[in-house]
């Protein structure tokens, strides 16, 4: 089985599909990694914000960081190797990268909790 690797720039959350403007593209990846986990396939995401122990552990992203600076991120590894910097990868090539149709990554979008404290609302 095939392991993807997603090193994200830094975000504001693990998906980046949070805030007031939400990047379409962030919402399609966000999309097809929920439906890839949902198949129990291996794909991860580090956000350089929450996680850098990864992009220092990861030689190969750690030297382009180094070399090209944060601007280059996102990175993609499958099986610990880059396929893809600067860009997310198209639901076609994780399809291809995992075996499954790209339309079975458009579906479900993931769902957030959200916390509401009623108490507060005046």
């Amino acid at each position: 089985m095939k392991k993807v690797e997603i090193f994200d720039p830094a975000m504001c959350c693990s998906t980046g599909v949070c805030g007031p403007s939400v990047d379409p593209e962030l919402t399609r990846v966000a999309s097809a990694i929920f439906a890839l986990e949902k198949k129990g396939f291996d794909i991860t995401r580090y956000n350089l914000t929450s996680q850098p122990d990864k992009f220092v552990d990861q030689l190969d992203v750690n030297n382009i960081l180094m070399s090209k600076g944060p601007d280059a991120l996102p990175v993609v590894l499958v099986n610990g190797v880059i396929e893809k910097v600067g860009s997310y990868p198209t639901n076609g090539e994780l399809a291809k990268w995992f075996d499954v149709k790209a339309e079975d990554l458009t579906g479900e979008k993931p769902r957030m909790p959200i916390k509401l404290n009623i108490n507060n609302l005046k």
